[in-house]
């Protein structure tokens, strides 16, 4: 397929330039339009004419004419630009096609998607080709490309290849690379890493870091390497370390990392009033977490927490697309820019009445409107798990010396395990409980234990990882066992077994990682979920990042992956993984 090289082929823009000489007619004329102008910061009475998924013109004049035309009086709303997300985990249980309908209603009309399950679990191709037919709904998505997997793969180096990794950098909807969660192995020497951020500069894209509780000397010597941005501040004094060195922040709202209104509330005891190089992320919150809403929850969080309207509204748009070389495209309602624009109530109320994408309604007076089509997944590999293996009850043999110990949501740290490893099932007036990781393929395992995840919980296993391998716990191994062959028999998911029957099962039919449900079905099945685990003593707040970050070694202290037990601090693995 060959590659548009233009957002507009000059047949278009001939058309569009005919609308202002009163030779065709707009497709829609938004009339007295109070609207938000992100280059005046005023806001403006003008009107606006649409031609597609265009603005053509804003101002003073009215077109010649209207054949066909929509006609919208805008007196009673105020506009703002289409809120865009610079910071997407597009694969957290929903899929990027379900979470980029759900946005759209909370006024989120441009995505910037992580492409780490793509990365792992799809040929560049199939990759490829999903992404223009993404692209094909009105809602606006672009990409990062990792540098690395964040956890310890056996064969990293056959995945994370020089040709894939510029293959998708060069990619036309990639914007930048990272984030970067292996950025000690750029200190550590690793050269490659750092051609590969090269090139993403040398292509005009931008670099974003993965710095939590960096030093201000790791900070600077991260922006000599090319890094732009970083999402990780969890302090006033670290946004304003960030600032200091030319970052652009992204300030986290996340449902691991709610901080956004501490972060803004310590800014004003700093006396950092300046909002330019400032942006708003959920950082890829799990489900339940946006029935709150999305982008418009945040900048509603701003505005309570006294932001200036106007600067609450760009770190949720302007600033965002002005950051990633986007905004002779997005982030404004100005001539020229993609037509994605949100109607307001008054600027005091973040969440759209009415929204169009791309010039096409998908919100319009309150009520959703079906604006694409449902996508045939098994077309690119994205079908029901179908494992072609069986485990055992030789495989949940356990006598590894020490275990994994839950700190909070994703931290975990190494334990000596003093429990009688051969009693089956495991005491439940203690936290500790089985733990296993199996290859996706049936190769290999690891067996451990883990503490504090939680104290009665019978069998549980789930094929959403941070790798796609599979996760159980437990403590009954019958349990365990029916838990698994669950999983297996729905095509892949999350599963929950006790006393010899299933009491949760959420199926994961996209290669047993991703559902295909609306995410407001979706919020109810993982709400469920955290309800059983709470019950059975899981004490944090979000189960399915505990699950994400069991293999992720961007964070402390010890980590289960494909290479075995690992030292994250000391960068080694403390016992390899056993081969079935």
């Amino acid at each position: 397929m060959l590659e548009q090289r233009f957002r507009w082929k000059n047949k278009q823009i001939r058309e569009q330039i005919s609308v202002l000489d009163g030779k065709v007619s707009p497709s829609i004329l938004l009339k007295n339009a109070r609207f938000l102008h992100s280059t005046l910061h005023e806001w403006v009475v003008a009107n606006i004419w649409i031609l597609h998924d265009r603005i053509i013109y804003v101002g003073k004049e009215l077109p010649k004419k209207l054949k066909d035309c929509e006609v919208v009086d805008c007196s009673k709303w105020t506009l703002v630009p289409g809120y865009i997300e610079p910071h997407v985990h597009p694969f957290q249980l929903y899929n990027p096609h379900t979470l980029s309908r759900f946005a759209a209603q909370t006024g989120t009309t441009t995505l910037i998607n992580d492409n780490l399950l793509f990365f792992l679990h799809l040929n560049k191709k199939k990759a490829f080709t999903l992404m223009e037919q993404l692209n094909r709904s009105p809602i606006t998505m672009y990409w990062w490309s990792r540098y690395d997997a964040q956890t310890a793969m056996g064969d990293e180096e056959l995945v994370f290849t020089n040709t894939d990794v510029k293959a998708w950098l060069e990619h036309k909807s990639v914007v930048q690379g990272g984030e970067l969660t292996g950025w000690p192995r750029l200190l550590d020497g690793d050269d490659l890493m750092l051609y590969w951020i090269q090139e993403t500069k040398r292509l005009g894209k931008k670099v974003e870091g993965h710095f939590p509780g960096a030093s201000e000397k790791t900070l600077a010597k991260m922006k000599l390497f090319g890094v732009d941005g970083d999402h990780e501040a969890m302090t006033g004094e670290e946004i304003y370390e960030r600032l200091l060195h030319g970052y652009a922040v992204s300030l986290r709202h996340s449902s691991i990392r709610p901080d956004l209104p501490i972060l803004l509330q310590e800014m004003k005891k700093l006396g950092l009033s300046q909002y330019d190089s400032l942006m708003m992320t959920t950082d890829g919150a799990t489900p339940a977490f946006y029935k709150q809403g999305m982008a418009d929850y945040l900048i509603r969080l701003a505005l309570e927490n006294d932001v200036p309207a106007m600067d609450a509204y760009h770190m949720a748009s302007y600033n965002i697309a002005r950051h990633f070389n986007l905004s002779s495209e997005h982030g404004q309602i100005a001539t020229g820019r993609v037509a994605n624009i949100n109607f307001l109530s008054n600027e005091y109320n973040p969440t759209p009445v009415s929204v169009l994408a791309k010039g096409q309604w998908v919100r319009k007076e309150g009520k959703e409107v079906v604006f694409d089509h449902n996508i045939y997944w098994p077309q690119y590999d994205l079908e029901p798990l179908q494992l072609e293996w069986e485990l055992k009850q030789d495989d949940l043999q356990f006598s590894m010396p020490f275990g994994i110990e839950m700190i909070n949501n994703v931290i975990t740290k190494p334990y000596t395990i003093r429990v009688d490893l051969a009693i089956d099932p495991l005491p439940e007036n203690q936290d500790e409980s089985y733990l296993m990781l199996v290859d996706r393929k049936g190769k290999w395992r690891v067996n451990t234990m883990i503490k504090g995840f939680a104290k009665s919980l019978s069998g549980f296993v789930s094929s959403f990882s941070s790798t796609g391998d599979i996760i159980l716990i437990g403590k009954r191994k019958e349990d365990m066992l029916l838990a698994f062959n669950k999983m297996k028999e729905i095509g892949g998911g999350i599963v929950l077994a006790e006393d010899g029957k299933i009491i949760f099962e959420m199926k994961l039919s996209l290669a047993g990682l991703m559902s295909d449900l609306r995410l407001e079905d979706l919020a109810q099945e993982t709400e469920t979920l955290k309800d059983l685990l709470m019950e059975r003593g899981y004490p944090f707040t979000d189960p399915i990042y505990s699950l994400l970050f069991f293999s992720a070694t961007h964070l402390p202290y010890i980590r289960v992956t494909q290479s075995g037990l690992y030292d994250v601090m000391n960068k080694k693995v403390l016992f390899p993984t056993l081969m079935r």
